[in-house]
């Protein structure tokens, strides 16, 4: 296993780019009563540069997601009963993977069986970047075979919580108490890029990995998972591969989490913070 310590960087901004230059990014996130999420990860996007992002969530979130950031677009989508993203959804699901240039799915979506099969549908999506986090992993965790199905390039980002619950749909044996071995295994077993989040985040692709330096524990408050979706979505968006995607954006989070408790203290720290401090964390890497 190779062990990446170089930070990957973003190129520099030709002078005649304009929005579609650097990237069109759909997050797909949100359900009543979970709207903060869908808006922490499109605001986060936004900030950390990508040209355009479209927030699509459930019906009736939709309205209130929109009012969180008026600087992203924003898509009505059908839902059930519980007000998730329901099963009717999977037409414009499949039309944003080909209008965006990368694909999240997860924060705040909610769990149910019309959620499971669109995530399956888009697993199978030839040429798809995909990220999934947060309740997408919860789904996927209770899918049957998923990662012989999987053609999409695909980023997974959980917690220990949720890795465990990825683990246990997969294998008959406990997850490794070592963190490196267990996101190796996992990156191996789905051909997916694993960053298996917490002090240290781990990020591999089964044959390289980055353990990451920056950070704190302030950023263990709601949000802040939501905030990274947001932030690897628009380095995936800006042409960086999966992993260097990857690594560069689980840095820059940690770092605009160290920006932000230097100013406010660890213990104020909320993921709003660390949305209003990636332009600082972002500058520092764009040297």
């Amino acid at each position: 296993m190779e062990i990446i310590k170089d930070i990957p960087k973003l190129a520099p901004r030709p002078h005649d780019g304009h929005k579609g230059t650097f990237g069109r990014v759909g997050i797909i996130a949100g359900c009543v009563g979970m709207t903060g999420a869908a808006a922490l990860a499109g605001r986060a996007a936004l900030r950390c540069g990508a040209g355009l992002v479209r927030v699509a969530t459930a019906k009736t979130a939709q309205p209130v997601i929109a009012a969180l950031e008026p600087c992203y677009t924003s898509i009505a989508l059908p839902e059930d009963d519980a007000g998730r993203i329901g099963a009717g959804a999977i037409g414009p699901i499949l039309d944003m993977g080909q209008d965006n240039d990368a694909l999240a799915i997860g924060p705040g979506l909610g769990v149910s069986t019309a959620l499971r099969s669109i995530i399956e549908t888009l697993l199978q999506q030839t040429g798809l970047r995909l990220l999934v986090d947060g309740d997408g992993l919860n789904n996927i965790s209770r899918l049957n075979n998923w990662p012989q199905k999987r053609q999409a390039r695909l980023i997974l980002t959980p917690h220990p919580g949720e890795m465990q619950r990825l683990w246990s749909g997969l294998f008959r044996t406990p997850v490794p108490q070592d963190r490196q071995t267990a996101a190796a295994e996992l990156a191996s077993a789905t051909g997916a890029v694993i960053a298996l989040k917490g002090a240290g985040t781990v990020v591999t692709d089964g044959r390289r990995t980055y353990i990451n330096d920056t950070g704190n524990p302030g950023m263990a408050t709601a949000g802040s998972g939501d905030v990274l979706t947001g932030v690897i979505a628009a380095l995936m968006g800006q042409g960086l591969d999966d992993f260097e995607a990857t690594v560069l954006g689980v840095h820059l989070h940690g770092q605009a989490g160290d920006v932000a408790a230097e100013e406010l203290g660890q213990v104020s720290l909320m993921a709003t913070d660390m949305i209003e401090a990636l332009p600082q964390a972002l500058s520092v890497n764009l040297l």
